[in-house]
């Protein structure tokens, strides 16, 4: 990835481009490097694109949650200076996003989800992760996608090195546990912000039935499909993923 990571304060993140402040929220196993298709579009089009990298195995274990993740998020917010922000969130950053917003309206002018969590207890993957088995790992990692080869090595690596990290698989499935107990199905009716909803008509994590339940439970939004795709759309088809963002971006007038 072109962009470098910054280190300021307690935060590490990414920052390109100059406008609308646009922060990207990645998954639980997902790294800065899944959004380069929109780190890499959307300076050019008139926004500051962000990415924290969320503070996922350094917390203290009774800090594990969805809820600090999110108060996380609005501290990193209020370090930049930010405001009228665009919270674009894959998976559990979905979700992150979707509290954040919640928690402070003010703040967030629309948000974008895509495979997020909030709703579907199974949002994190079914069974717990089996340590050392990497044929597991990796057929858990290809089935995140509707086509298998765009888990590359590297990304099933880093998942492997994950779950075999006794401290960091602890604290992934006590994440996964605490978006289980975060179901926003009754938050959602009471939330105004305009939110883009992006899917992979192919989603086997979240599957397609929990976007269309987020569209009608949000008063205020958009239900996007992508075809052939799984659970992470901006990996999968970036080109289609950003011409659909940017679009409803520019009809919001974003």
């Amino acid at each position: 990835m072109g962009n470098q990571i910054k280190k300021e304060g307690n935060y590490r993140y990414i920052e390109t481009g100059e406008g609308t402040p646009l922060i990207i929220l990645h998954g639980l196993m997902g790294g800065l490097s899944n959004f380069h298709g929109v780190t890499d579009y959307f300076p050019e089009k008139g926004y500051k694109v962000l990415v924290p990298e969320l503070p996922i195995y350094g917390m203290p274990l009774l800090k594990t949650n969805v809820k600090s993740f999110a108060k996380y998020l609005e501290r990193f917010i209020e370090f930049k200076g930010l405001e009228n922000v665009i919270l674009l969130g894959n998976s559990l950053g979905g979700h992150i996003g979707l509290l954040h917003t919640k928690l402070y309206p003010e703040m967030v002018k629309a948000l974008v989800i895509t495979g997020s969590s909030g709703l579907y207890e199974s949002a994190m993957g079914d069974g717990y992760p089996k340590r050392g088995d990497y044929e597991f790992i990796k057929k858990k990692a290809q089935d995140v996608f509707y086509n298998p080869e765009v888990a590359t090595k590297e990304i099933v690596d880093e998942v492997f090195e994950t779950v075999n990290d006794r401290m960091k698989l602890v604290k992934t499935l006590s994440i996964a546990k605490s978006a289980i107990r975060h179901n926003m199905a009754k938050d959602l009716p009471k939330m105004n912000t305009p939110t883009c909803i992006i899917w992979g008509e192919n989603d086997s994590v979240t599957p397609p039935n929990v976007a269309e339940e987020f569209h009608e439970l949000l008063p205020d939004s958009d239900l996007f499909w992508i075809p052939k795709c799984g659970h992470a759309p901006m990996m999968e088809h970036p080109g289609e993923f950003n011409t659909i963002l940017h679009a409803w971006l520019q009809q919001r007038g974003f």
